[in-house]
């Protein structure tokens, strides 16, 4: 394995690792609202991912910055080119956080809902984009034989990539109810587990109608024979066995289960990407591939010295504070915190 491989790996695991971790971080925040009828009950499912949500982003920021160093090309061309979708989805990073922070200034539960309302419409926006931006580098995009975006935003809004941005937003929504169903007690929980029953019929037909259309929408799963159909599948599957999990009353199986859902659907697009790293609709020759779109091999040399030492360091850290904030939240005024 050459270092061009070795980074299109690492990146493909670090977008792996933020989908995993912030898609039950998005997905409680999309069912603030609905899971939490009270002011204390929803400041319990906030606090169920208040020690996280912010280290969370972190993989999102890592993943970006890998990529605009080991393949320059290739950040140059999908930030540039998707630029008006990124800054929405900054956007919505932003004011996410703003509402985590804001919402408990005033005691005023207008105020409250508000901000929580906020939440909850930036959750489900964050992953939708997401979606869309990842299903655009699958199924390809204008990009001419200097490496540049021809296209416009509506270009990005085909139809299946805004299938591919609901179905991302789905697995996390049904994620994060698998998620606080784990870590909420009493009423709260019983919400949860009902609303993860409801959504994960809706979130398997929408991922069954997603690797459909990829796989006979796009020359990327259609040139590479078999192979490339056994993750799609194996996510399919994880989500039925979520099902089965969930009636044996096995919360942490479940969770899961609809994370490895998750991780499977990023490996899948990986693996269908590979050795592109953007597809070029104009003309296959303007791909943007892992040699053409790379840094050089000193650079790649001195990044996998960096991270072979911090990335275990920050694993071993994040292992921490999921140990530390393991106990499950109870929605009891005398105990939360603001």
């Amino acid at each position: 394995m050459d270092l061009n491989i070795l980074w299109f790996v690492l990146i493909a695991v670090l977008y792996s690792g933020f989908f995993f971790l912030e898609g039950f971080d998005f997905g409680v925040g999309m069912l603030l609202p609905f899971v939490g009828k009270s002011d204390t009950e929803r400041r319990a499912v906030i606090n169920t991912i208040g020690p996280h949500w912010d280290g969370n982003e972190v993989w999102l920021i890592v993943a970006g910055g890998a990529t605009f160093a080991a393949f320059p090309g290739w950040y140059a061309t999908m930030f540039s080119g998707f630029y008006l979708g990124m800054f929405l989805l900054l956007l919505a990073l932003i004011f996410r956080g703003v509402a985590f922070e804001f919402r408990s200034k005033l005691g005023s539960p207008v105020w409250r809902y508000a901000w929580d309302w906020g939440i909850a419409v930036c959750s489900f926006l964050a992953p939708f984009l997401l979606g869309v931006v990842f299903t655009n580098l699958v199924k390809g995009v204008p990009i001419d034989g200097t490496q540049m975006y021809t296209g416009t935003f509506w270009t990005l809004l085909s139809p299946m990539a805004i299938l591919g941005g609901f179905a991302v937003a789905g697995l996390f929504l049904l994620h994060g109810a698998n998620f606080l169903a784990l870590k909420l007690m009493d009423e709260p929980r019983a919400r949860s587990k009902k609303i993860g029953q409801t959504a994960w019929m809706v979130t398997l037909v929408m991922a069954g109608a997603y690797f459909t259309y990829l796989m006979s929408g796009t020359t990327t799963f259609g040139n590479k024979g078999t192979g490339v159909v056994i993750a799609p599948f194996a996510a399919v599957f994880a989500l039925i066995a979520s099902r089965i999990t969930t009636g044996a009353k096995r919360e942490g199986w479940t969770f899961a289960l609809t994370g490895l859902a998750i991780v499977l659907t990023v490996a899948s697009l990986f693996i269908a990407l590979f050795p592109n790293v953007m597809i070029s609709s104009t003309a296959a020759v303007n791909n943007l591939t892992i040699y053409n779109a790379s840094s050089t091999p000193y650079t790649l040399k001195v990044m996998s010295i960096v991270a072979a030492i911090m990335v275990p360091i920050v694993l071993a850290y994040q292992v921490w504070t999921y140990i530390v904030f393991r106990k499950r939240v109870k929605a009891d005024s005398k105990t939360l915190t603001y």
